[in-house]
This record gives C-alpha cells, structure tokens and sequence, in this order.
C-alpha cells in the first residue's frame, strides 16, 4: 500500500474516535470500508484493507507518529483516544489539513466548488528544517530581507519556537550579533541552512510565558498587559463567542444591546490594527490609553480625506 494510503487510514480512525468514542472495532470497519470507497472513486491505486490484525499494528503505528494513545473500554465495549490526545492542538490542525486535503483532491474543477484565497505560500518551505533544528538545538544561518532595507543581512541565530499569526508563520531565535532573542517572518527568510553546530548552552525559553499577554508577535520588554473592556454590538459579539480574540476572553455583559468582554493584554499596534477593523462594531471602554490610540487612528484616517472629527 501507498504511504498515502497508511496515513489515510490512521487519520480516519483517528477522526472516528473522536467523534463517535467507544466505537467497537466493527464499527470502525464499516467506518473504514466506507470512507474507503470514497477516496477510491478519486484514486483507485489506494487498498486500504483493514483487518483486526491491521488495526492492532495501526494503533502502535498511531502512537509512535502522532503521540496519541488509542486505548480500549472494557466498560464502555469500545476504542477512545486516550486522555489527551484529543485534544492535541497541533494534532487537531493535521486532522485541519487532512480533511482540507481530501476535499481539494475530490474535484477535477476545483473553481465550481471551493474558492481559494489567491495568495503565495508564506515561507513554510522553511517549516520542517526549523522545527529539526529546534529540536535538535542545531544553530542556524540565514538571510533576512527587512521591508524597509535595500539588502538582506546574514544572519547566524539558535532557533527557538516557530508562531503562527494571521496566515503567516514566526521564528522566534536568539542572535548570534547581539545575543537578543528576536521575531523573523519566513517569508522574509532566504538561503536557510540548518548546521551541524550543535547549541553549546541552549536558552531557556518559556514560548507559552513569553507570548501570554500577546496579541500578535508583539512582546514588550518593559510594559505590563493591562485590563481591556471592549463593547461589541450584539451581531458581532456572536462571532466573538465562537471565536475569542484571546485565550484571555471573558464575558461581561451577554445581551440585546450588547457583547462586553475583558481581555488581559500588552496594548500594542497588533492589537490596535485588529480594533480598528471592527469599525462601528465596537468600542473600547477602557484603558484611556488604548481608546484614546483608536481615536487618534480614526483622526489620521479622516485627515487624509480632509475630514476631522470636530
């Protein structure tokens, strides 16, 4: 069978665990034979046989590539994803990516059914040697291309975490020139080479710590998150609930008039840029500071249009 093949597999199991716990191992037969026929209408080299014996050395196959425990119910008569596993966040974007996959390869006409965003891949290529050097505290070297500068600067630098923030991917790294740990887009990277040269002394590196009180990639050095109220109109703090602006999101007042939510956050340009795209929807209440910034961006706004606000 084809890689693609093995890997199709351990991700239906997965993702029939998750959604139907406890499920016996006929059931997840059936579940198999029938998404099977589904990926064969598209490829028909792909022979996912499953068999008792197959699932068995699925599970350990499962285990060692993703991390994740499949374990039996003696109570309950079924399989689960044991504690954990499921919910494993960079698990649950590969289960994001598989499930995109499968539907994009489904059509020969892609433009009838799915519109894609039209934009360039945004430095993944650099993903997977990064994350090799990360866990391998190996030094590495690149070019880095400023947006305000001419010519790109070489760069030598220990890699530290990788972030993802609106579509784009970060590499946090200390560098070599002055021992300062600093943000990179990959998109901005070139010539990247992973060395041999293994980090001597690595730097301890809190990533969950360190990006806590962060909207964006933004981390202040010196300035202190602070209490944010924010009042959205009730159409759009629906969206809010379904989707938090921050891990820190609470609820204040859920109403007809009203969606009010308390962050605890650095005030920063990342976090200015997402208010001011909210328009009219929203308000901020407080700090002074960060209402007063948002009045100040509308000001500039309007003066370029030779408008104040009075």
């Amino acid at each position: 069978m084809s890689k693609r093949g093995f890997i199709s597999r351990y991700m239906l199991i997965v993702k029939r665990l998750r959604s139907k716990p406890y499920s016996s191992f006929d059931d997840l037969a059936r579940y198999i034979d029938k998404q099977a026929g589904h990926l064969q209408l598209r490829d028909d080299s792909l022979n996912m046989g499953f068999s008792l014996r197959t699932f068995q050395r699925d599970v350990k196959e499962i285990r060692e590539l993703f991390g994740l425990n499949i374990e039996y119910s003696k109570s309950n008569k079924g399989y689960f994803v044991g504690e954990g596993g499921a919910g494993n966040m960079g698990f649950q974007r590969m289960l994001e990516a598989f499930d995109l996959f499968n539907s994009l390869n489904l059509s020969h006409d892609l433009e009838s059914y799915i519109l894609l965003e039209k934009r360039r891949p945004q430095g993944t290529e650099h993903l997977h040697g990064l994350v090799q050097a990360i866990k391998n505290r190996l030094t590495i070297k690149f070019d880095y291309q400023k947006f305000w500068e001419d010519q790109p600067t070489h760069r030598t630098a220990e890699p530290l975490v990788l972030k993802e923030f609106k579509n784009r991917w970060y590499l946090i790294a200390l560098d070599e020139k002055d021992g300062k740990a600093k943000t990179f887009p990959l998109d901005r990277l070139s010539n990247l080479e992973v060395t041999k040269a293994t980090v001597v002394k690595p730097t301890p590196f809190d990533a969950e710590e360190r990006f806590r009180y962060s909207f964006g990639i933004i981390t202040p050095e010196i300035q202190e998150p602070e209490e944010i109220i924010l009042s959205f109109d009730p159409i759009q703090g629906k969206y809010l609930k379904s989707l938090p602006l921050h891990e820190s999101q609470e609820i204040l007042v859920d109403d007809e008039d009203e969606l009010r939510i308390r962050l605890y956050l650095w005030v920063t340009h990342d976090l200015v840029m997402e208010l001011l795209s909210y328009g009219a929807e929203v308000k901020v209440l407080q700090p002074l500071s960060l209402v007063e910034m948002v009045r100040k961006s509308y000001r500039d706004a309007l003066a370029q249009y030779g408008q104040t606000d009075g």
